[in-house]
């Protein structure tokens, strides 16, 4: 089964806040945690509203990020969505570890 992971950037890091990013990380992998295809896609400016139709239009599974309103949180949570909060660390780094079984919310995620 491919899986569909959504990490709201700032720069390379994720995002303090998921209303604030500028730019996502996409990530296509297999069901053996292998990226099949990854791509940073560039805002043309900070929405929750345009990250959430984003995360719904792109038939994503999982959203990794840092703080996240409650409102948004419990929207895409309704829509079965997995949300893992509250993550602090480099892009790249904190997708190695969700595809490795090894993140969890609220995690500091080092190089």
């Amino acid at each position: 089964m491919i899986r569909k992971i959504f990490i709201p950037l700032h720069e390379e890091e994720v995002a303090p806040r998921f209303d604030l990013a500028t730019a996502v990380l996409m990530a296509e992998c297999d069901a053996d945690g292998r990226i099949l295809q990854e791509k940073v896609l560039i805002l043309p400016g900070p929405s929750a509203e345009r990250l959430c139709h984003t995360v719904m239009t792109e038939h994503v599974q999982t959203v990794i990020c840092g703080g996240i309103e409650q409102e948004v949180y419990d929207y895409l949570t309704w829509k079965r969505i997995e949300v893992i909060d509250n993550v602090i660390g480099s892009g790249a780094a904190v997708l190695r570890r969700y595809l490795a079984n090894d993140l969890r919310a609220g995690e500091i995620v080092q190089d």
